[in-house]
């Protein structure tokens, strides 16, 4: 072998000429790295060459080769490389080099172990890791952390050993780098331990945990970035480990990095870095979290970070801790209960608002935003307190609060746009007023403190408008489009793209009343419509697209009919302008397009299932690109080519001094894949499988030829890493069935009858796709981790038994239906793994509050069991046994939105079961009673409802009788509640259940005239059926208080005939109109 050209070749690589480092590579590979003795050539250059620079590369290419020729070298000639190589990486000076030989020595300590060679390795290491000279102790422990990498378990000797090793290392008077290490090395250890078979090194690693929080505390002390941020990570590792290992500090962890987070003397970047780890505390130790109760301090903390954010149009993209103090409220309010944030929270607020401190007042109205998001329903109850304290902020003197009050609104309006819309009248105007003043005192594009006010206007308008009814949204109108609409040729393209979408949201929630202005709006924008020579003209083309499809929605099909061939070409031609957000926007763009013309979209079908098609068929793996010297600054960061993100690499080095790769190996893969980072490819296709959706339930048979192609695409996105792919694909495959079973029975299918075994047999195909989705969704639903995807699962299934009935509980593999009650009973008792923090098994005790996303999965699940009763109607009686204890205890919570939740779900089970619900009279009679003194009205309301329907439907009429006493003494007070339409419907509907089923054990002389006081109903139409069936049986009976209320009930039954339709159900309406026919006559 030629030393000398092997040399010249290795230095051409690291010279920055392209074209030399291909030709180099190309050589080095062909010529010399298909010998063993290229491995010991860079061996040889490792262990002595002058060049730090030609070391550092020779131990990279040397560690790609260890597994391919180190078994091949003769065993005297590894004797002396192994010695060589240790004895100069001892003595390394250059960090990156000693770094990099280090794990040249664990390549080949993987192969040596694994083989029973190099058995004195560890003997060495822990020489050199207490050896007296500083430099010998960094290596020796470096050594052990990557060979504890690179063969885990296999590592010789005790590891009880290396524990008490470092003790002292993790202690090293002299050297931060030997105390880094011991860190990174005990992060290896804590991956490899499993706390049940290994109590003893539980209990050593436990030991340890002090000891690293004061190495981190001393890199922070002393401002040793570097060794600080690699302390972190290690803490953000530990957190992906076992969660026994940090059991017993986690609270002493938490409060310790709180308080780090908060002490302004503190650098900026460790305060960040602290409040990133807080952040995943919450994300996957959510019920320590809150089991500790400490939510409230670190909500407390963080809002007071906020404070120190200064102006929000400063650059959005730098990390600081205020920004990072936001995004803990946000995870914080969508994780634990109300007790521990938002309430605190609200309580605090009132000193922000308060405060002569514009910060102040800036940090409170935004950390309220934050939260609206994880407590809308909380939140929506404090409203009348806290909507006036914004109108206040809205007047603020200092321009920054005007705008951050306007964030706020914006922010509140998104997740409760109906609540906050009732207030319109004073805070449009208010908004109008902000809008205008900004617009008045614009200093030209650079005054970024109005143009803040200026977007936040059209944001917050916006995002409130959707809440209004179209006759409210209509008076607005001519307000807000002619100021809008001047902005339509703004220079600053931010503000321009805030109008154009605030304008398509009126225009959807005017509804008619935009056609005015709908087609100089529309002549406006079109210069936009295909617009591609910046990023910035992409973006604002992905905005006007958008909204130009709410105005399709608006005006409707026919107004809209000569724009849509240019728009939908427009939108083809966008899919290959490298632009996610813009491939987006189209695929949104078509689904609302096939709701606006439903079967006359189908001359767009072709183009948009192959458009549809192509994006779920992109490739998802992480490209790396390596680039020349020249654009040495972009490594590491993200380009966007052919609309991917592609992460840039170094342009020749794999293996840089990088620890951080330490968190992919806490822990398996699967665990990996739920924590993996997002690509824009995913959240792509997570919006295509949502519209495919859309598409196919409004276009409905012109679907059909392209139906098969599209399930088989979604069946295969179901257990795709990023959890909103698997959320889309099914949600898209429930609608998909819904809407094939829909048109079978619209050609002549007959109607499904509850029960199984099936007394209507589906089509074919509805068996074949039912059984499909069934299974995927079975395959997802039991073991998936994340909330918001079980959540929706639930919907779907429910709606679906609702819809569709019990067909779809038959698979190929026989009924699922006892599956279904153990996977609902799991979730019931909060034992699903998507309510257990990472990594563990449920063993901890079940916490009784919850965030109200965790409520939700849980609301979701009984739904579910009530659309199982619906299904199976009197089959369901066996199912109840399953479900009454836990659905019982939440009935009686001290939570009144659980408790109205589960009252309304035994009452639906109830209603469906019929008479199979006998068995359970007694017991299910006494709750229901207990109920109707709730203070809760919405709680009361179904207990009224569940006693009617138990007294209608049980057989055990001895108990019902014996109980009416009491029944009426509790209803009596009902009636009282004027304001409360619901509960009195639910009252009229009880009371009527109860006429018709004991007519000659109720005093109807008394009962009756109290019951028509009640009607018609206000709210909950359902309740005609019962109320009206009763009425006409008494007519049959010629009941003389009936004929004597006809005066009364005549104008009554009037309005119910008339509109609103849905007040009646077809059947009830004809025996109402028969009924009006014979008492007229």
């Amino acid at each position: 072998m030629d030393e000398q050209q092997f040399v010249q070749l290795l230095e051409g690589l690291l010279q920055p000429d392209t074209v030399q480092v291909k030709t180099a590579t190309a050589t080095l590979n062909k010529t010399y790295y298909t010998s063993p003795a290229s491995l010991n050539a860079l061996l040889q250059i490792v262990s002595s060459h002058p060049k730090p620079e030609l070391r550092q590369l020779a131990a990279v290419e040397a560690r790609k080769l260890v597994s391919k020729h180190w078994a091949s070298l003769p065993t005297e000639q590894k004797a002396s490389l192994r010695n060589q190589l240790f004895q100069s990486t001892l003595n390394e000076d250059v960090t990156l080099t000693r770094h990099s030989a280090a794990r040249v020595i664990s390549a080949i300590a993987t192969i040596d172990f694994e083989d029973g060679e190099w058995a004195d390795l560890p003997g060495y290491l822990l020489q050199a890791a207490t050896s007296p000279t500083a430099r010998h102790r960094e290596v020796g422990v470096y050594i052990i952390f990557t060979t504890l990498e690179t063969v885990g378990d296999s590592f010789p000797g005790q590891i009880s050993d290396l524990y008490k090793l470092f003790t002292t290392t993790i202690q090293d008077p002299e050297s931060a780098e030997v105390r880094i290490n011991t860190m990174l090395a005990l992060s290896r250890l804590a991956m490899l331990l499993d706390p049940e078979e290994d109590p003893k090194g539980l209990k050593l690693f436990q030991e340890s945990v002090p000891g690293m929080v004061t190495v981190l505390k001393h890199t922070v002390a002393e401002g040793d970035e570097d060794h600080a941020m690699q302390a972190f990570e290690v803490f953000q590792t530990l957190l992906g480990c076992e969660s026994a290992l940090l059991q017993k500090h986690f609270g002493d962890l938490v409060k310790f990095m709180t308080e780090l987070a908060a002490t302004t003397s503190v650098e900026d970047d460790y305060r960040s870095q602290a409040l990133a780890f807080l952040m995943q505390c919450v994300r996957y130790r959510k019920l320590k979290v809150q089991g500790l109760r400490i939510g409230e301090e670190m909500t407390l903390k963080a809002l007071q970070i906020v404070t120190e954010l200064g102006d929000l149009s400063s650059d959005e993209e730098d990390v600081t801790p205020a920004r990072s103090a936001l995004g803990l409220l946000d995870i914080l309010a969508s994780s634990l209960p109300p007790s521990q944030v938002v309430i605190p929270l609200l309580k605090a607020l009132g000193g922000y608002f308060s405060s002569p401190d514009p910060d102040y007042r800036q940090a409170g109205i935004l950390a309220l935003g934050m939260c609206v998001e994880g407590a809308p329903d909380f939140i929506a109850t404090q409203l009348h307190e806290i909507l006036p304290l914004v109108l206040h902020l809205l007047e603020d003197p200092e321009l920054k609060v005007r705008g951050a009050a306007l964030n706020g609104i914006a922010r509140l309006a998104d997740d409760l746009a109906e609540d906050v819309g009732k207030e319109h009248a004073k805070l449009i105007p208010a908004m109008i007023k902000n809008f205008d003043l900004a617009v008045n005192n614009l200093q030209g594009q650079d005054d970024e403190r109005n143009l803040q006010v200026i977007r936040g206007s059209c944001h917050a308008i916006d995002s409130l408008i959707e809440g209004l009814d179209p006759e409210e949204a209509a008076n607005y109108v001519p307000e807000l489009v002619p100021r809008f609409s001047k902005l339509f040729h703004s220079d600053d393209f931010k503000s321009k793209g805030a109008a154009i979408g605030a304008v398509g949201s009126i225009a959807s929630a005017a509804e008619k009343a935009f056609l005015p202005y709908f087609p100089d709006t529309m002549n406006a924008l079109s210069t936009y419509v295909r617009i591609k020579d910046s990023q910035d003209d992409l973006d604002l083309r992905g905005v006007v697209c958008d909204a130009m499809g709410k105005m399709a929605s608006a005006v409707g099909a026919e107004a809209f009919e000569p724009y849509v061939l240019p728009l939908m070409e427009a939108s083809e031609e966008a899919l290959h302008l490298d632009h996610p957000r813009l491939r987006e926007t189209s695929y949104i763009l078509w689904s609302t397009m096939a709701k606006v013309y439903e079967e006359k979209f189908a001359k767009y079908l072709p183009g948009a299932v192959k458009g549809l098609s192509d994006c779920l068929d992109q490739d998802e793996t992480e490209l790396e690109v390596q680039l020349g010297e020249e654009a040495s600054e972009l490594v590491g960061s993200e380009i966007v080519v052919q609309g991917r993100k592609i992460k840039v690499a170094a342009a020749a080095d794999d293996d840089d001094d990088d620890d951080s790769d330490l968190n992919e190996a806490a822990m398996d893969d699967d665990e990996w894949d739920d924590l993996s980072g997002v690509t824009a490819v995913a959240m792509e296709k997570e919006i295509a499988a949502e519209v495919y959706g859309d598409i196919i339930s409004h276009t409905r048979r012109e679907y059909l030829p392209y139906l098969e192609e599209t399930v088989t695409n979604l069946l295969q996105l179901v257990e795709h890493t990023y959890e909103g792919i698997r959320k889309a694909a099914l949600g898209t495959l429930w609608r998909t069935y819904a809407c094939v079973w829909g048109m079978a029975e619209g050609e002549g299918m007959a109607k499904w009858q509850p029960g199984l075994p099936l007394k209507v047999q589906p089509t074919d195909d509805l068996r074949k796709l039912g059984n499909l989705v069934m299974i995927a969704t079975m395959s997802v639903w039991q073991d998936e981790m994340d909330r918001g995807t079980v959540t929706d699962i639930n919907r779907d299934v429910a709606a679906t038994l609702k819809l569709c009935g019990p067909a779809v509980l038959m698979t190929e593999k026989g009924e699922v239906v006892s599956d279904i009650a153990q996977l609902l009973l799991a979730i019931i008792t909060k034992r699903h793994p998507c309510q257990q923090d990472l990594g563990d098994e449920g063993e901890d005790e079940v916490l009784d509050e919850s965030s109200e996303y965790d409520w939700l999965v849980i609301e979701t699940a009984m739904e579910v069991v009530t659309c199982l009763a619906v299904a199976l109607g009197p089959n369901f009686t066996e199912l109840w046994k399953i479900f009454e204890k836990p659905i019982m205890k939440y009935a009686s919570s001290q939570d009144s939105t659980e408790r109205s939740s589960a009252v309304g779900n035994i009452a639906e089970c109830v209603g469906n079961m019929g008479e199979a619900c006998t068995p359970y009279t007694s017991t299910l009679l006494k709750l229901l009673l207990h109920r109707l003194s709730d203070e809760d009205p919405e709680t009361k309301s179904n207990a009224v409802y569940g006693i009617g329907l138990l007294c209608e439907k049980t057989t055990n009429n001895d108990e019902i009788l014996k109980s009416l006493p009491t029944i009426f003494s509790k209803l009596e007070p009902l009636l009282d509640a004027q304001d409360q339409a619901r509960l009195l419907d639910n009252t009229a509907g009880c009371v009527s259940r109860l006429i018709a089923k004991f007519p000659d054990k109720i005093p109807i002389s008394e009962v009756l005239p109290r019951l028509v006081e009640l009607l018609p109903l206000r709210e909950d139409y359902e309740e005609n059926k019962p109320i009206f069936d009763m009425i006409v049986k008494l007519y049959q009976a010629n009941e003389p208080t009936v004929q004597q209320l006809t005066p009364q009930l005549m104008p009554v039954f009037e309005k119910v005939l008339g509109p609103p339709e849905e007040q009646l159900e077809d059947e009830t309406r004809a025996q109402l109109v028969e009924l009006v026919k014979y008492v007229r006559k």
